[in-house]
């Protein structure tokens, strides 16, 4: 059950109803996360939008986003954007063996993406400068500086939806991720 303030559609007005109608024209709906972002803050609902915006021009691919995406849900714990992100994972052609070992950082069968998750996951569990040798990892696995720079992007701009979701505890409006 939502803790925060969540409006219908129908009583969007303003900003929030026009973010609204560009979300549903871009994805055939407006997802619970985004209504109860926009209905309380239509300036963060348009800066999560601006920044996924920038992520689908930046150096990382759909499937890289959607890596980042899914290792930053299960490490936070947050189930709506675990439910959004495996279920568009599907889309971007992850098996169900291959989500899953991503989320729990064991082999998926793509070394790439195995390092990727490690990476992200390595990032949101430890604190301080991250140390030389993790870096030089992520750089052997073919991961440009630039790409590095993109997907400290798409960490903040999930990690902003998992903590408004954990906040307000978002009613799934996606299959529940196993």
């Amino acid at each position: 059950m939502p803790r925060l303030h969540t409006i219908a559609l129908s009583e969007a007005t303003g900003r929030a109803a026009e973010l609204f109608k560009g979300v549903k024209a871009a994805v055939g709906k407006v997802p619970n996360s985004y209504v109860g972002i926009g209905g309380n803050s239509p300036v963060a609902l348009e800066a999560l939008l601006n920044l996924e915006a920038s992520l689908k021009k930046s150096s990382l691919s759909a499937r890289d986003i959607e890596v980042v995406k899914l290792v930053v849900s299960e490490t936070t714990g947050c189930d709506y954007c675990l439910a959004a992100h495996t279920m568009v994972a599907q889309k971007f052609g992850f098996d169900r063996e291959a989500i899953l070992a991503l989320r729990q950082i064991r082999p998926s069968g793509d070394a790439r993406n195995d390092t990727l998750a490690w990476f992200v996951r390595h990032l949101l569990t430890t604190t301080g400068t991250v140390q030389t040798d993790v870096v030089a990892v992520v750089k052997e696995a073919g991961v440009t500086d630039e790409q590095i720079v993109d997907l400290t992007m798409a960490v903040a701009a999930i990690v902003f939806t998992n903590l408004f979701n954990r906040i307000n505890d978002t009613t799934l409006d996606f299959p529940a991720a196993d």
